[in-house]
């Protein structure tokens, strides 16, 4: 609380204004649409602020229980404004066209509807600009396309909420906090009171606050600007247009988020929308010159890659000092361990710098002490972090929550990988004490079983807690789900990976100790594994082993996870490539999460039958490893042509498990995430699997093995790849179906091999 806060029972004064609880003063409300149907949504996103509207532009209606509820503008887990709504004479105007094509900013073009003053429809040009940079910008161009002079009242209408974005999530709460009310000047309807409002017009802005449980006082401060509204009516702003023919006129305001009368995003705000839109452009040009840039011969193929390249600038967010990928708009816009780690993992290719920026956050975040409502343990890589209301009055365990299984080996996979990538010795050598830490606790919680299993120990937390998190997913053949300790098999392959790369970064520091230890570890593990998750009358591996040691023995996704990180035997790791590729798994554009046979099988659920584009880049990555090249371009060509259909050419989180027919186009998961980051990050994994690069700084060498083009595609280039200090543009080209690598530059002394 800052020092220029003053709180009484009956009002709260902050930065000079007077606040009261808002049961104790009605105010006056200007109608308000309502859908009831969940609608289109524009979504753009600024580092820590992100905002979802309707194809308008509009945020109707954000009650919990309606079907848009998603939408506001959102920062730090706090919906910071759950109504923005532009109406003409109290109509919503008639949509023209929109797009968010740039990531940061949506605009709109619409008019107006019939009006009952004798506005005729059709009349009004009406332009909205939308830019988030630290702050909401807003734009507003109105003009007349009649022969003769208009008038009518325009009117932007604000409402906060503040809830958690837990809450909106459908987590419930047992109390809230107090929104909080101006109560000079927007007690009375300003129209009938001149002197407020004339108290408006010098103020120059409205202010929504909230006070939570915690004491914090949250506000949206909206400051008009071009032209001040002529009166308020409760939040709602209302301007009297007249405008002769032709004529244009603008309005607009910055909306600023503020927790405790400080800025809540970590972006400095720009003072207008041309500087927001300019800061933007120029922070964006500089991640562009800093990456892989990717093109080819096909036109909707570079479409792709263009908007997977700015979906990852759009996905960083700041954490401290560093940045990295937030999982995903709108549910998952935070730091998360094995999103964050896989995708920085899939995008070493683009810009090994996300690698590193990952790496050490999760390394500051780093387990250190025994926390049962937490899941904290000492060198584990935790889950997600969240900073809303929820999570500092302690009601989620997010301060970060640590129930992931899957998290610390995987971060030791990416250590590894990354100096393979980079030969970044200084920060091989800063992260070593995390990478002995993580092996540390890998190694206490496999002593009972032998294997890395995972219990929900807090109350609030997650019942799997495997990539596929969702309560209804680990089940066996009849649909039953397991109980107890669960030990997923992917979760093993990872295990063993990361024992086989951690062995050769300590024979490299000289702890022979430890490579021969980890080294023995990896093959004691292979062995158990073949034989105890081996379901034989399948031929297959087998999703996970119960708190019994029971076979949890359905048909899913998780074993193609393996195929790349050597656990299986190599009969074993060819029999699961070709179950993967049959009907009940492959739906046309990708494989399901669940076999269509089980009796758990659900197009439409989360992780019991639908498609995630993830998943299938790493099983595309093993099958590649197994030089089954045309398998693995088959998956390649499926999840591009989905990826062509979603609107800007974005893959979504997942989408639903129905078979391809022909004629149908891929069916959308109602609630994805997009942008999504491992989503993104699949286009780029995809990309490594066709030219198949794969790097050794440690011998100063990059080898290109047997790449290989679809069909779609006859040439691809890559400007601007980092491997290690070296700078390579490459060129790969198709010829029937043998593909061609040249190195067209090299800036630096890196041994570059090509393998047929």
């Amino acid at each position: 609380m800052t020092p220029d806060t003053l709180i009484t029972p009956e009002k709260i004064v902050l930065d000079g204004k007077t606040f009261t609880l808002a049961e104790n003063l009605p105010i006056p409300e200007w109608p308000c649409v309502v859908s009831e149907r969940p609608q289109p949504t524009l979504t753009v996103k600024d580092d820590d602020l992100f905002l979802v509207t309707d194809t308008i532009g509009n945020i109707s209606s954000c009650s919990l229980d309606e079907a848009n509820s998603s939408m506001g503008l959102f920062c730090r887990d706090t919906r910071f404004l759950s109504r923005l709504e532009l109406q003409i004479d109290g109509r919503s105007p008639v949509l023209l066209s929109s797009t968010a094509n740039k990531g940061f900013a949506l605009s709109v073009l619409c008019t107006n509807s019939k009006s009952t003053d004798g506005l005729k429809a059709d009349t009004v040009g009406i332009r909205r600009e939308i830019v988030l940079n630290g702050a909401l910008f807003e734009e507003i161009e109105v003009a007349n396309y009649s022969t003769t002079s208009i008038s009518f009242e325009l009117s932007l209408s604000f409402d906060a909420d503040f809830v958690d974005l837990f809450e909106v999530r459908g987590f419930g709460r047992e109390k809230r906090g107090q929104i909080l009310r101006l109560i000079e000047p927007t007690d009375s309807e300003i129209e009938t009171v001149p002197n407020v409002q004339s108290q408006h017009q010098k103020e120059e802005s409205l202010t929504l606050a909230y006070q939570g449980l915690d004491s914090s006082i949250m506000e949206s401060r909206v400051q008009f600007q071009h032209r001040q509204p002529d009166y308020f009516q409760g939040y709602t702003a209302v301007w009297r247009i007249e405008l002769a023919s032709h004529e244009t006129k603008k309005l607009g305001y910055r909306l600023n988020v503020l927790i405790n009368n400080n800025p809540a995003s970590t972006v400095d705000a720009a003072i207008t929308l041309g500087q927001a839109k300019a800061s933007e452009m120029m922070e964006e040009q500089n991640w562009v010159q800093q990456i892989t840039r990717i093109s080819s011969d096909k036109s909707l193929f570079n479409r792709v890659i263009e908007r997977a390249e700015q979906d990852m600038y759009l996905l960083r967010q700041s954490f401290g000092k560093h940045k990295t990928v937030s999982a995903g708009v709108p549910w998952f816009s935070t730091l998360f361990g094995r999103d964050s780690i896989i995708t920085a993992s899939q995008t070493l290719m683009l810009n090994p710098q996300i690698a590193k920026e990952t790496l050490t956050i999760l390394a500051d975040y780093q387990g250190k002490t025994e926390d049962e409502w937490r899941e904290e343990e000492p060198g584990k890589i935790l889950h997600e972090l969240r900073l809303g209301e929820m999570a500092r009055c302690q009601e989620i365990p997010h301060t970060p929550y640590y129930g992931t299984i899957d998290a610390t080996p995987l971060w030791l996979m990416l250590y590894a990988e990354y100096y393979a990538w980079t030969h970044d010795l200084e920060t091989l050598e800063a992260l070593w004490p995390n990478a002995l830490a993580a092996m540390d606790w890998i190694d206490r919680n496999m002593q009972k079983t032998g294997y890395l299993s995972y219990y929900r120990r807090s109350k609030r937390g997650l019942n799997n807690q495997g990539w596929k998190d969702s309560g209804d997913c680990i089940v066996n053949r009849k649909g039953e789900l397991a109980t107890g300790a669960i030990s997923l098999s992917e979760v093993q392959a990872y295990v063993y990976a990361a024992k086989v790369k951690l062995a050769e970064i300590a024979k490299m520091k000289k702890r022979l100790d430890l490579a021969e230890l980890w080294l023995e570890e990896a093959r004691t593990l292979q062995v158990r594994f073949n034989e105890d998750f081996w379901i034989e009358d399948q031929d297959f591996c087998a999703l996970a082993l119960d708190g019994e040691g029971n076979q949890v023995d359905s048909i899913t996704s998780n074993p193609g996870h393996c195929l790349s990180l050597g656990i299986f035997t190599p009969e074993k790791a060819y029999s699961v490539a070709e179950r993967l590729g049959a009907p009940d798994m492959f739906n046309g554009w990708g494989i399901r999460t669940l076999s269509s046979l089980s009796p758990a099988y659900n197009p439409m659920g989360y992780h019991v039958g639908s498609v995630w584009p993830h998943d299938n880049s790493l099983i595309g990555m093993g099958l590649r490893s197994l030089g089954l090249i045309d398998q693995s371009l088959e998956l390649f060509q499926g999840l591009f042509n989905m990826t062509s259909q979603q609107p800007y050419q974005r893959p979504p989180e997942l989408f639903c498990g129905y078979e391809m027919t022909g004629d149908n186009a891929p069916v959308q998961y109602p609630v994805a995430c997009t942008p999504q980051a491992w989503a993104t990050g699949s286009i780029f994994q995809l990309l490594q699997m066709m030219v198949n690069l794969v790097p050794d700084m440690q011998n100063n060498c990059l080898r290109i093995i047997d790449p290989a083009l679809p069909e779609s595609i006859n040439r691809l280039s890559l400007h601007n790849l980092r491997v290690g200090a070296t700078i390579l543009d490459l060129e790969f080209e198709r010829s029937g179906s043998t593909t061609a690598c040249r190195v067209a530059k090299k800036r630096g002394n890196l041994r570059v091999v090509i393998e047929a």
